[in-house]
């Protein structure tokens, strides 16, 4: 019974802690001056080292000469790759603010 809710608390403690490892934040110009955003996600394959697809966040942007791109595992995404990760599939969460 120990082992068991040993198990499950270090377990618990390991996914909390990973979740900061899967953010990063670009300023673009200013940085976004509002906060209108705009989604996409990117897919990766062999445990995220290979993408399956290109996110332009230049793109998302428009003609905003400044905006912010965050790139992060959000919870959505933990989600999909509980389904997807055992043939290794794995999205990320790219977000332009505006």
């Amino acid at each position: 019974m120990i082992k068991r809710s040993l198990i499950i608390v270090m377990t618990a403690i390991m996914m909390l802690s990973a979740v900061g490892c899967f953010s990063q934040t670009f300023v673009v110009g200013n940085g976004a001056k509002g906060n209108q955003t705009e989604d996409a996600r990117q897919w990766y394959i062999l445990w995220g080292l290979v993408p399956l697809n290109t996110v332009d966040s230049k793109a998302m942007a428009g003609d905003t000469k400044n905006y912010t791109v965050n790139t992060e595992f959000t919870f959505v995404d933990w989600v999909i790759s509980i389904f997807t990760g055992f043939v290794t599939v794995y999205p990320k969460t790219v977000t332009v603010t505006k």
